[in-house]
Order: structure tokens, then sequence, then C-alpha cells
């Protein structure tokens, strides 16, 4: 029997809802079908947890005495975004120090950024802020130096464009004989090692592979406090192959979220540095999958076995924009610690953490459980491969001299 959102809350309400994680679902599934699973479980959670570089914060600082109108500004040396109002600005993960000196050193080793800031913010640690304006009428002054704390802010908000990729590359390094630095981490020359980056049968978009269930207006997870997803992400690309059971192959799907910073943690925000790359922010999403009938039951029961991805050169395919695969491999494969390329055995490591994603799906299931989280009915569903949707593609040549 078909159930709604709503009568899945009033379940919340009053203390009868059946929750379960993605991981236990697979064992429920296995053993009494998706049709009886459909009618005893309510919600099944999810949860990943890893470097997310579309990802930022909104800040409102607050008027000084007299008023700045904010034209140029840092947080602890971190350039911000002040092209919005007098007091707003926008903290971009991936924006490094100013004086650091990137990759002149190669490979640079990039400290601190602007999720390292976003971090100190939700650790309660204070942030030295630095403003400069041309200076106007009614915001006269032109310079300003102050600190500041996340209580201390009308507003803090995580506006992140693009988190919780619906699946993504397994890179390795082909052709090139040194490492190269990667926003894949370090890739070993001559097939060293390939690192992935999903928590494949616990990840959100894994377990509703054509979104019929998460939209705009989702309540989720996000940073350890409560977020909702505000539109699609941008690259959202549904279209690539799928296989049979609905999962994609590739990178497709992506989600758009914001929440308020001042319910967040560093447990579940943390700054990130890739050597030789940037910085970034490893960002904890969760997202509840209400059970409103028996496809979703089956959604919610994929296994890692049943996840594959694409081995992708990153020496030479990436770079240069090349759309070829070395091979599909499976998750189980993945975190076997071992798979095959080319005939050879090459080593696999995670740059995002499965424990984690664990936490947030329990974590999650915990908040739903006790009465502390409902779920909500999105406004639009994300565009999928049945919606006709086609990606754009913006055909950019480099400015040859």
């Amino acid at each position: 029997m078909p159930r709604t959102v709503a009568q899945i809350n009033e379940k919340i309400r009053n203390g009868s809802v059946v929750v379960v994680t993605a991981e236990e679902m697979i064992d429920i599934v296995e053993e009494k079908g998706a049709k009886r699973a459909a009618q005893e479980v309510d919600v099944v959670t999810t949860g990943t947890f890893g470097p997310m570089c579309s990802s930022g914060a909104v800040l409102n600082v607050g008027h000084s005495k007299p008023r700045i109108r904010i034209q140029k500004a840092t947080l602890n040396n971190v350039e911000a975004y002040g092209g919005l109002a007098a007091v707003d600005l926008y903290i971009g993960a991936a924006e490094a120090r100013r004086d650091d000196p990137l990759n002149a050193e190669f490979p640079g080793k990039f400290r601190y950024g602007g999720g390292h800031v976003i971090e100190d913010l939700v650790a309660g640690r204070e942030i030295e802020l630095r403003a400069t304006s041309y200076g106007t009428d009614c915001y006269p002054l032109k310079e300003l130096t102050t600190t500041f704390t996340l209580k201390d802010l009308n507003e803090a908000y995580l506006l992140n464009p693009r988190n919780a990729y619906q699946n993504y590359n397994v890179a390795v390094n082909l052709h090139v004989p040194r490492p190269l630095y990667t926003y894949m981490g370090i890739l070993k020359p001559n097939l060293g090692n390939a690192n992935y980056c999903s928590a494949s049968q616990l990840s959100p978009l894994m377990n509703d592979p054509f979104y019929r269930t998460i939209g705009v207006g989702t309540r989720i997870f996000l940073g350890g406090g409560v977020g909702y997803v505000y539109w699609q992400g941008t690259q959202h690309s549904p279209c690539g192959s799928r296989s049979p059971n609905g999962t994609t192959r590739g990178g497709a799907g992506t989600l758009a979220v914001h929440g308020d910073l001042k319910g967040m943690s560093r447990e579940f925000l943390r700054g990130v540095s890739f050597r030789g790359y940037g910085c970034s922010l490893a960002v904890g999403v969760g997202v509840p999958i209400p059970i409103i009938d028996e496809e979703m039951a089956r959604f919610t029961a994929v296994k890692d076995e049943d996840i594959y991805t694409q081995v992708v050169d990153y020496s030479q395919d990436y770079p240069n924009c090349n759309p070829a695969s070395l091979g599909e491999v499976n998750y189980r494969q993945l975190r076997s610690g071992k798979i095959t390329v080319r005939g050879k055995e090459v080593p696999t490591a995670s740059i995002s953490s499965y424990p984690k994603a664990r936490e947030i799906a329990a974590t999650l299931k915990e908040w739903i459980r006790k009465g502390e989280f409902l779920l909500t009915q999105p406004v639009i569903t994300l565009p999928s491969a049945d919606s006709g949707m086609r990606p754009r593609a913006m055909k950019m040549e480099p400015v040859r001299t």
C-alpha cells in the first residue's frame, strides 16, 4: 500500500515510525523481500562525508560605527566576496589565503583556505575581518579591522551550489612518470594507486536514483545540523548510462543545499588541504528517503557490488576533457582494497569517509526515531533521466597567443 510523506510524519509524531539506515535496509529486503519491507519500513536514512569543493557560507557581519559598505574583505586573510550588500559576505571553501604561495612552490601545501575558515567558525574560534571600501555619503568608513565569532553574527548559513555527487570517477595516473597532485589526492605513476570518493550504498542519491522523493525543500542532515535542498546542484546531469537497478555509472545528479551554520558542528564540516591542488571543505550530508512504495524499498536496498563507476586517467584524459574510461568497477571491488586495471593489480583508497557516512545515517535515524526531525514533501523534484532533461555543454576553447 503506497504511503505519503504526511502519513509518515504522523507516525514520527506519535512515535510509531520504523526507520532504518540504508545498510540495515539491505538485510531487511534480502530477508523479507521489497514488498514486505515497503509495508514495514517508513524511512531509510543515508549519509556521505567527503570533500565538496563547491561549498561556502554567507555571513552578515553587522554594521560598524560609522557604517562601511564592504567592497573588499578577507577572513583570516582568505578573500571573501563582498559584491552582495553593505555587510554581506560570501566565503568560498576553495579560496586560499592571500599570502599562500599556491603552486609557485610545487607541490603547494595549501594549509589554510575558505573551508578552514568555515570550520573555525563552527568551532567557535575568533575570525579576523579586514575590509576596505571607497566610501559613500551613507557608508563613510573606508577601512575596518575587527574580530568576531559565529555567535556574534546576525546570520550565517552554509550555501553550497554542488554537494553529494550521485557517483564519481575512480582516478588513476596512467601516463605521467611522476606523482600527480589532484583533487582526488596524489596519484602515483604507472597505475600506482586508484582513488575514489563515494559512500556508495549509503550515499543519498544512490538510494533514490531517479530523485523520486528528493527536490526543492527536502529537509536533510547538513554539517551536523538541519539543512534543505534548494535546487539541483550545478553540473546535475542525470541522463548518463545506468545499470538495470537504476544506479548511475558515472557522476550524474548533484544537490544544491543550505542550512544554518549556527546549528552545525566541526565534526561534520572540516577544512581540507589537497597538496598540489588547493583547499576544500569536507561536508556531511544525510538525506532521509521516505518509503512511499515497493519501488523505493527496492532502490534503498542497493548494495556496493551492484553500483558501478568508471576508472579515469587523470594524466591525459581528464585534464583534456576526453570522456574515456579505462574500465568499470563496482564498489565492493573498490572497498576490497584493490582493483585490476589493464591487467595490473592496483591498490585503492577512498578520500571520503565511510565510517562518517555511517555515523550520519545513524544520527539522522535517531533524530527521526525521537520525533526531532520531520520529513518534507519537495515542492519540485530534481530533473531525472525520465524527465527528458539533457545536460547543456558549453564549448570553451583556451585563448591562444
